[in-house]
């Protein structure tokens, strides 16, 4: 017989507040166009990406992060000493050790939380809720931050037509705590490593040991038309998949958040979904652009703002990316 207690957690969790924070610099197609041969309404036609936030020096990956943490810590009524752990997803943190979350943990003034980075590309906040869930019914935390978070200026090659115009800088952040019903969905996740070439780095960072070398510095690159083809078809396969171990049928839906990758996927995975149109389906790759693990986060905290969407509706979240990785879930909005 096992001398070990039994976890003593919530019965379930919920997200209960969500911040996000986005750089002040916004950055047109034009300003992109001054690197690469093509114009603004190709751009608006291949991604619908018209402008971007580009970060300053200042709004460094933990200053946006604690910006973004704030205000969801506000929506959600919690103080910050009551936050067990904080997860932090990014590929843009340029320090290997310490964790940044560390960091931000402190700065917001948490008092000795777990606090630890993930890399799961635009599939982070996914992979971040899914464990803050986790911690919240085990008990090893009541309260967890989950903060999406890119610089991706810092890895963008603007004289690379396929790829200068999509990425964006920004932080979003999810307050996951107790609750008494079901409101974050079982997660379908996983990846598919053969295919991990066509999202990538350029080069890693060993190659890249001084000012002097003849690599460029890293960027991020991808085969455009391959990840199109895998979002549209094999990731509304997963969506759909999230829906059915929710137990609800996009008619139950009232609001989609799929990763902002880009506008044509985002309208082919709700024409593959067959999503109803009484369904809010967020946009915002349109005015952010691609901002990886922070695009969720930073789309439902605008649908929330602008009254696009409600406290208590039911969302579809799922995000894609590098890896390839993917993560789906049916949450209720806070």
């Amino acid at each position: 017989m096992s001398k070990i207690k039994p976890a003593k957690g919530s019965p379930y969790a919920r997200i209960l507040g969500v911040g996000g924070y986005r750089p002040t610099r916004v950055v047109p197609n034009e300003v992109i166009l001054e690197k690469i041969d093509s114009s603004d309404e190709w751009i608006r036609s291949r991604s619908g990406i018209a402008t971007r936030h580009w970060a300053s020096p200042q709004e460094t990956v933990a200053a946006m992060s604690v910006e973004a943490s704030g205000k969801a810590l506000a929506d959600a009524g919690i103080s910050p000493e009551q936050i067990g752990a904080v997860i932090v997803s990014t590929v843009s943190h340029f320090k290997q050790t310490p964790a940044v979350a560390t960091e931000i943990a402190h700065r917001i003034g948490a008092v000795k939380p777990a606090a630890f980075d993930i890399s799961a590309g635009c599939a982070g906040f996914g992979y971040g809720l899914t464990l803050a869930k986790g911690m919240v019914v085990e008990g090893s935390a009541e309260y967890v931050l989950v903060i999406g978070v890119e610089r991706l200026s810092d890895l963008t090659d603007l004289e690379d037509r396929a790829t200068a115009f999509l990425f964006g800088d920004g932080a979003g952040a999810v307050v996951v705590g107790p609750s008494d019903e079901p409101a974050i969905g079982p997660t379908v996740w996983g990846s598919e490593g053969d295919k991990s070439e066509t999202i990538k780095q350029t080069v890693p960072w060993d190659e890249f040991r001084s000012t002097d070398s003849a690599e460029k510095f890293p960027a991020i690159t991808q085969e455009g038309q391959a990840v199109f083809r895998w979002a549209v078809f094999e990731m509304a396969k997963v969506a759909q998949q999230a829906l059915d171990a929710a137990g609800i049928t996009p008619d139950d839906l009232d609001v989609f958040i799929p990763h902002q990758a880009n506008m044509r996927i985002i309208d082919s995975m709700v024409k593959t979904l067959k999503l109803p149109e009484h369904v809010t389906v967020a946009r915002d790759v349109e005015t952010t652009g691609n901002t990886s693990a922070a695009s969720i986060p930073l789309a439902m905290e605008r649908l929330l703002a602008t009254g696009a969407a409600k406290s208590g509706d039911t969302a579809l979240v799922i995000g894609f990316g590098a890896g390839l990785v993917y993560a789906a879930t049916v949450v209720t909005l806070p």
